[in-house]
């Protein structure tokens, strides 16, 4: 390596020609620039990566294009202490169970390899949960755009269906745990909520797999399992998951075209899952969207709080005047009930006058 001392002092002693110096002061330049420059940050990739990237992409998350960034991996849930608010970051206070509901609990989304993915969630918890991680449900174009790949195939790996790529010939623990045998689906009537979100359906040995571990289920942006495993939710307001899961990825589309809409946004069962996306155009529409909501649901608490006040406000009138009346009444009774004392304490005094006088007219008559 040129060292920069070495230079100076043949500069100073004047042995390098004027025509040189240029060159030389470039060099020395570069040669600073070389020592000084820190090392290469260690990304996903071991090269400077992401810092010249127009996208800054979260841990556990990959940019799509420069235009937004998407969970590598499906996401699981963690519980929190509450939800997310502009003065509150939530803090876990445990984690929850990927074969259980998170119905009625505080959940945020964590996106990490070799995790089991949460299953048993509505789109409602799914949003939910991806807002109290900073995040928000990928919209059906962006799902789409990540699913595909950098060169968009049918399939996160290519336009052909390849065996074994991705968890998309699973086992039925339904069938298993609610059919006849021989893993014979049951009657229609076995498919109720309940049976549908038992817990024993995503532990069943061959159903749902650890997030990552079909390591070839994945396209040029490095994200995984976009097609089988879990259903995912997108923020459609009608209710959508795509890319299919472990038994079925072809009845409503093939690989990543793979789209059901059957179902309403507080649906959930054993099948649907989700992951998150972050930043680009659609974070100011669900920024403004949740913005909207937040007002909304502020104006309906102020109103049922006016509506309460004011119901309390007749409320006391009605028993104060209740009191009121029987206030009156009560000194009407009391009064009454005075007069004959007064009338029965008049008699008395008559008819103990009477007799005295009655006495007397037998002792003047004696």
């Amino acid at each position: 390596m040129l060292k920069v001392g070495h230079i100076n002092a043949k500069l100073a002693r004047g042995t390098l020609l004027g025509r040189r110096l240029p060159l030389l002061l470039a060099a020395s330049s570069a040669a600073l620039v070389v020592l000084l420059m820190p090392a290469p940050p260690e990304g996903p990739d071991g090269h400077w990566g992401r810092v010249a990237e127009a996208v800054s992409c979260a841990k556990g998350m990959v940019p799509i294009n420069d235009k937004f960034c998407i969970d590598q991996y499906e996401a699981r849930t963690v519980e929190i202490d509450k939800p997310r608010t502009k003065k509150h970051k939530p803090e876990i206070v445990k984690g929850h169970s990927p074969f259980k509901r998170v119905t009625g609990l505080s959940v945020m989304a964590v996106s990490e390899r070799g995790k089991v993915p949460q299953g048993h969630i509505s789109q409602e918890e799914a949003a939910e949960a991806c807002f109290n991680a900073g995040k928000r449900l990928c919209s059906d174009e962006e799902w789409l755009e990540a699913c595909q790949g950098k060169k968009p195939t049918l399939y996160p790996y290519g336009d052909q269906h390849e065996e074994g790529r991705c968890n998309d010939k699973g086992v039925s623990g339904f069938n298993l745990l609610f059919g006849p045998g021989n893993n014979t689906p049951p009657e229609q009537s076995a498919y109720t909520v309940e049976n549908m979100n038992d817990p024993r359906l995503n532990q069943v040995e061959g159903s749902l797999a650890v997030t990552g571990f079909f390591s070839k289920c994945k396209n040029g942006f490095k994200v995984y399992d976009m097609v089988g495993n879990l259903h995912e939710w997108t923020s459609n307001k009608q209710g959508t998951f795509r890319g299919g899961y472990y038994l079925d990825t072809s009845i409503n589309g093939q690989g990543c075209e793979y789209r059901t809409t059957a179902h309403d946004v507080k649906y959930r069962d054993y099948s649907t899952g989700f992951r998150c996306c972050s930043g680009g155009p659609e974070q100011q529409k669900a920024d403004k969207l949740r913005k909207e909501q937040e007002l909304a649901e502020k104006e309906k608490k102020a109103a049922e709080k006016e509506k309460k006040l004011a119901l309390e406000k007749k409320e006391k009138a009605a028993e104060k005047e209740k009191k009121a009346a029987e206030k009156k009444k009560n000194e009407k009774r009391k009064l009454a009930e005075s007069g004959k004392k007064k009338d029965k304490d008049r008699d008395k005094t008559k008819a103990r006058k009477k007799k005295t006088s009655e006495d007397g007219d037998d002792g003047a008559a004696m």
